[in-house]
């Protein structure tokens, strides 16, 4: 207000409401932009397997494939959470429980640490990879209406030991004896074990059955394989058996011993002969449903895939360094020929 003399006077109200003002503007501006507009936050999924990172490259770059048909790409609009129980099944719940903490959208593996992810929670969604029977491992209700929080992929790894020991006869028809190595205690162990000797019953074959839960344990057994006069192996399957492939494939080859795998990954990495579903391409399905629960599927929802596609894959550079001539019959089955 003014008054005679051009002075100016402030109301003692309006100087009042103009601080006031001030303050209100002065705190919003220094309130957190985060806070204003915050982002939705990025889902993680929670990857875990039994073996170690080393032995699941290609079966990580598999999933990650199918994340991206989902339309997940990692670090875009997707992370990752990998543990590793490096062959100790021990360690699995722990792994586990840490998952969980984390807290991750959705848990992914192979079959056993998913049965543990199963038993630790209901809520957390979990998609696995199995070669065994799903519904007989207890992970699932049934493969086309699974319920509850799990669903995922059966490449039928265990019920193919009947086929694997038809093609090392059809590889040596005169075989006597016929060594099997599996790793105990696991349902897709068991139903291997049954599979293979009711097979070998029905036709007459041989078979020395040893089981191996280490490295120590798969030396002893090869030693036991020789001096028991086996002829060729049988290498049972699961993510063990793809764990020590390496070890399996230089015991086989210093014995002389041809042998048939389950895995394509063991053939590439030297092994003779493989028969199956691809392990990889089944991780990649993961992805996929992975993503489509992502997207708000519920994973009950969702029948188990199951391999349509199985293959037999020869190394023709194995075969040489055996001395080992592959039957041109057998070698026109094969989908597909290393050499």
């Amino acid at each position: 207000m003014m008054l005679p003399g051009g002075d100016v006077v402030w109301d003692k109200k309006f100087m009042k409401r103009r601080e006031f003002m001030l303050a209100l503007g002065g705190a919003a501006a220094s309130m957190p932009r985060v806070a204003r507009a915050q982002p939705p936050a990025m889902p993680v999924i929670g990857f875990l397997r039994s073996t170690s990172a080393a032995e699941a490259t290609e079966f990580v770059t598999a999933f990650r494939l199918g994340l991206k048909d989902a339309g997940y790409i990692e670090g875009q609009n997707v992370g990752i959470e990998f543990r590793w129980a490096q062959g100790q099944n021990d360690r699995v719940p722990d792994l586990v429980a840490d998952l969980i903490r984390r807290p991750v959208a959705v848990i992914v593996g192979d079959a056993f640490p998913m049965l543990r992810a199963k038993a630790a929670t209901a809520s957390i969604p979990i998609v696995f990879a199995a070669g065994g029977d799903p519904v007989a491992q207890g992970l699932v209700n049934s493969l086309n209406r699974p319920g509850g929080n799990v669903t995922g992929v059966h490449f039928f790894a265990g019920v193919l030991g009947a086929k694997r020991l038809d093609l090392l006869r059809q590889l040596l028809p005169k075989t006597k004896t016929i060594a099997v190595l599996v790793h105990p205690n696991t349902p897709n162990t068991e139903a291997e074990r049954r599979d293979v000797q009711a097979a070998a019953k029905t036709i007459g074959q041989q078979l020395v059955v040893l089981d191996a839960n280490g490295e120590r344990d798969i030396d002893m057994a090869f030693a036991t394989f020789v001096q028991r006069g086996a002829d060729a192996l049988l290498a049972g399957s699961g993510p063990f058996m793809t764990a020590q492939r390496k070890q399996l494939i230089e015991l086989a080859a210093r014995h002389t011993l041809p042998a048939c795998y389950h895995a394509r990954e063991v053939v590439t990495d030297g092994g003779l002969m493989s028969y199956g579903a691809s392990v990889a391409d089944a991780y990649r399905q993961v992805g996929i449903y992975a993503g489509r629960i992502l997207k708000g599927e519920k994973p009950g929802d969702l029948p188990v895939m199951r391999s349509t596609k199985f293959e037999l894959v020869i190394n023709l550079r194995t075969s040489k360094t055996l001395g080992l001539e592959i039957p041109p019959g057998l070698l026109a089955t094969a989908d597909e020929v290393i050499e």
